[in-house]
C-alpha cells in the first residue's frame, strides 16, 4: 500500500506543479481543484472576473490530457445547447445525435448563474448520474468527468441564483482570490510574449486519473474521524445563524475529499486536520443562512469556522 500511495502522490504532485506554471501563487486553489478531481466530484469557483477561473480549468484539463469544453451561460440558452440535439439525417434516414459540450471530460460552466433554472437543471443529471437523456435516449458521460462551474458573487443583475439542490451537487466551493503585488508582477512577466497555457503539455493521462480515483477510495478513515465529520455536519443543522444545514452529501463530501487530501500528503489514513482543512469548502455552500445569519453580514464560511471551534476534535486534549 505504501508504494501505491507514494506513486499516487507523485502523480498528484505532477498535476499540481504543471498547473502552477499557469496559475501563479495559487497552490491552495489548485490543490482543492485536484482534490475534487480525484474525489470524482465537481467544483464551484466563486470569484470576481479576471482572477484565473478559466485558466484553472483549462490548465487542469491540459495537464491530465483530457478533452475540454467551455460553456458560456447566457439567459437565452436552451438545454439542448448543453446536452446536444437529435437531428434528422436524410442520408441514413434516421435521427442522429449531435452531442453538446457537456460530453467533454472536463467542462467549464462559465457564469453558470446567468443561465435560466431550466438550463441549469440540464446539468443536474450529467453531474449526479453521469449521463444525459436526449429524446428518451440515455448517453453516458466520459471518464473521468468533471464540471468546473464559475459564478461572480458580486453581480446580481441578470442572474439566476443556483438553487440549493444544484449547489449540493458541487463537491467543493472555492475562491481563487487576487494575487499579491509580487505575484502580479510575475504574471505580467510570464505573459509578455506568450501565455503559459500555450506552453504546458500533459503530465499524466486520463487512465492515471482513474487510477488515482480508485486509490482515494482505499484511504483509511477511522471511526472517530467519521464521527467528527458527522458531528460537524449535524452542528450546521442546529446553528442559530443557519436556516437549513448541510445534507448527508456534506458528510460524504468531507469523507471523500479528506481521503484525497491524505493521499496528496502521502498518507494512507485521514487525520482530523484533513477534516478541518476542508470543512469550509465542503459545507459552507450547503448551509443556507437564516435571517439572523444574513443580518450579521457574514457568509457561510464564517459560521463553519465557528462550528470548527466548538465541536471537539477526536484525540485532542481538552483545555
Amino acid at each position: 500500500m505504501d508504494s501505491t500511495i507514494t506513486k499516487a502522490q507523485q502523480l498528484v504532485e505532477k498535476i499540481i506543479n504543471n498547473v502552477e506554471k499557469v496559475m501563479v501563487g495559487k497552490r491552495v486553489a489548485i490543490e482543492l481543484a485536484v482534490i475534487a478531481l480525484i474525489s470524482q466530484g465537481h467544483l464551484l469557483i466563486e470569484d470576481a472576473p479576471g482572477v484565473g477561473k478559466t485558466m484553472l480549468a483549462r490548465s487542469l484539463a491540459k495537464s491530465i490530457n483530457c478533452s475540454f469544453k467551455r460553456i458560456q451561460f447566457t439567459p437565452d440558452m436552451l438545454p439542448g445547447d448543453i446536452t446536444g440535439v437529435s437531428i434528422y439525417n436524410q442520408k441514413i434516414g434516421d435521427f442522429e445525435f449531435r452531442p453538446g459540450p457537456i460530453t467533454a471530460q472536463v467542462v467549464l460552466a462559465d457564469e453558470i448563474n446567468r443561465g435560466t433554472p431550466k438550463v441549469q437543471s440540464a446539468l443536474l443529471e450529467a453531474m449526479e448520474e453521469r449521463q444525459i437523456t436526449v429524446d428518451g435516449i440515455t448517453h453516458k458521460m466520459p471518464s473521468p468527468f468533471q464540471v468546473l462551474a464559475t459564478q461572480n458573487p458580486i453581480e446580481y443583475e441578470g442572474t439566476f441564483p443556483l438553487p440549493e439542490a444544484q449547489l449540493d451537487r458541487f463537491l467543493l466551493r472555492i475562491n481563487i482570490g487576487y494575487p499579491s503585488p509580487s505575484e502580479e508582477i510575475a504574471i505580467l512577466e510570464r505573459q509578455q510574449y506568450i501565455h503559459p497555457i500555450e506552453q504546458i503539455g500533459h503530465v499524466v493521462d486520463a487512465s492515471d486519473v482513474l487510477t488515482l480515483q480508485e486509490t482515494v477510495r482505499k484511504i483509511y478513515v477511522d471511526d472517530s474521524v467519521k464521527q467528527y465529520m458527522v458531528s460537524l455536519v449535524d452542528a450546521t443543522r442546529h446553528h442559530p445563524a443557519i436556516y437549513l444545514g448541510s445534507s448527508p452529501r456534506g458528510s460524504l463530501a468531507l469523507s471523500r475529499t479528506t481521503q484525497a487530501r491524505a493521499l496528496l500528503q502521502g498518507r494512507d489514513f485521514v487525520l482530523p486536520d484533513d477534516v478541518k482543512a476542508l470543512a469550509e469548502s465542503a459545507l459552507a455552500h450547503r448551509s443556507l443562512l437564516s435571517s439572523t445569519g444574513q443580518s450579521q453580514g457574514k457568509d457561510g464560511r464564517a459560521f463553519i469556522a465557528e462550528i470548527l471551534e466548538t465541536v471537539p476534535v477526536p484525540g485532542a486534549i481538552p483545555d
